[in-house]
């Protein structure tokens, strides 16, 4: 994951945004607020990795996913290396995601217990 120019340039910005939202959900919910801000973007990033291959399937359409493994398979060697790689470097920033969420998660819920409970 290596970072190119306009990732350095746009890196303050990412980061202004995040604590901004992190002091916000602080202020509107207190420590809890930061623990329901790490669900829910630990759920964001779990999902987006089981959906990576594919649309997962629903009850209204049970050939979706049959339909996918049989494009998947017609696929050229080309094709799915390039998949591959789009794979590896998506959860590479999911991995991020995931780091951030639990920090969230643990410093959070840990606090609120700390303070508010104990």
């Amino acid at each position: 994951m290596r970072m190119r120019r306009i990732d350095w340039i746009l890196l303050p910005v990412l980061v202004g945004v995040l604590a901004g939202v992190a002091v916000g959900s602080f202020l509107l919910a207190g420590f809890i607020g930061l623990g329901v801000l790490g669900l829910i973007i630990g759920v964001m990033a779990q999902r987006i990795e089981l959906e990576k291959d594919g649309a997962v399937g629903h009850t209204m359409t049970t050939s979706l996913y049959a339909e996918q493994f049989k494009a998947q398979a017609n696929m050229t060697r080309a094709e799915r290396a390039e998949r591959k790689a789009e794979n590896e470097s998506l959860l590479k920033y999911l991995f991020v995601a995931k780091v951030v969420s639990a920090g969230l998660i643990i410093l959070g819920f840990g606090l609120f217990f700390q303070f508010q409970l104990g």
